[in-house]
């Protein structure tokens, strides 16, 4: 039966799409509750977005990275690559919680079904219908790619964040790194042990966080990313209005000048990149640092984008559709945000649930 339209429907309370941090929390407090749901991940195996980071990027490199709810990760080993260590922590968690994720499974569109209920489709043409939808697809699947003049004359290599495998392939290369945020600081940090030269180039001057960052500083951080969701504005991550942390190794970056930033070029040249004062430097390699945008395109059916270009939230409800939920997404994308989301979302569809059980009887007695 491979034809679309005859592919069977499947009935649920609540499909998750996604299975990293956001996707875990929410089917965690959805079983919890006992609400019937399925959650389908589109990467091969456990880990979320973690399972596809570098090598390099250690467990004791990682930043913030909370444990999930009902289950701490304990006795990791700092020198192992975090995306074993996220990745075993992940899967055992599922295992645990019995949280039957079904992968891979790439969702492509969610419209409006009959009844009321949310249509799920996937590229194999596997279909769900569903009373309510949490979201929790992040960033990884977009990477930003910026454009300027001159980029497609570039003879040597451009690289982003998403397939940066390390430093060992750019032993003796020249490399610029293009981003402000902590992937190009640990990028730039770990290819000067190895490449000929190192250039960091930035739209606005890094921001380093000298000072503690506690919890009233948190909430301040997270505030300043949610008003632009609720305006519906595209989100900024928590992390670029936090700052840069001065760690001992971001120091010693700086005083050896590997951390020494320039502003954005003007234009790319056949062999590196230019400014329009007249300097210019060398380049084997561009490695844009740029970030990421949030993967909501299977949304689109819905309409659920302001004019602004974002998706309007009040908590983790959609404004323009109270069945959807997207956590991970703005002031949650962040590993305790996202856990927070994930509660908060089914606090959100169980009210939603009882209440259309509460209106149906009354409905169907209706003369």
């Amino acid at each position: 039966m491979n034809d679309f339209a005859e592919r069977e429907l499947t009935a649920v309370d609540v499909v998750v799409v996604g299975a990293g941090q956001a996707g875990l929390s929410g089917a965690y407090h959805l079983a919890r509750a006992g609400i019937g749901h399925v959650v389908l991940d589109h990467a091969p195996r456990p880990g979320g977005a973690w399972q596809f980071r570098r090598p390099s990027l250690t467990y004791g490199k990682v930043h913030g990275m909370h444990a999930l709810p009902g289950m701490e990760l304990t006795g990791a080993d700092p020198l192992r690559p975090s995306s074993e260590v996220i990745g075993e922590y992940f899967a055992a968690y599922e295992e645990r919680f019995g949280l039957r994720v079904r992968r891979p499974v790439d969702v492509t569109a969610v419209r409006d079904g009959s009844d009321g209920r949310l249509l799920v489709e996937s590229a194999s043409g596997d279909r769900w219908s569903a009373r309510a939808l949490i979201n929790a697809t992040g960033t990884w699947d977009r990477p930003f790619w910026p454009r300027y003049p001159g980029q497609e004359t570039f003879r040597g290599g451009l690289l982003h964040t998403a397939d940066y495998p390390g430093p060992a392939p750019f032993a003796g290369a020249r490399v610029v790194v293009v981003g402000g945020g902590t992937s190009a600081v640990q990028h730039l940090l770990e290819l000067s042990e190895v490449a000929a030269a190192t250039t960091w180039v930035t739209r606005r001057p890094p921001v380093f966080r000298d000072s503690g960052f506690g919890e009233a500083e948190g909430r301040a951080a997270v505030a300043l990313v949610e008003e632009r969701v609720r305006r519906g504005l595209p989100p900024q991550s928590v992390v670029s209005v936090t700052g840069l942390a001065l760690t001992e190794a971001v120091r010693a970056g700086l005083v050896s000048g590997v951390l020494r930033r320039r502003p954005m070029f003007e234009r790319v040249t056949p062999t590196g990149v230019a400014w329009a004062d007249g300097r210019s430097v060398d380049a084997d390699v561009i490695l844009w640092a740029t970030g990421f945008r949030a993967a909501i395109d299977h949304l689109a059916p819905l309409r659920l984008r302001e004019p602004g270009g974002g998706i309007r939230l009040d908590g983790t409800r959609a404004v323009r559709d109270e069945r959807v939920h997207l956590v991970g997404y703005g002031p949650s994308a962040s590993t305790i945000g996202a856990n927070r989301a994930g509660g908060a979302a089914v606090r959100e569809i169980r009210r939603l649930l009882a209440r259309d059980t509460a209106v149906a009887p009354a409905l169907a007695a209706a003369p």
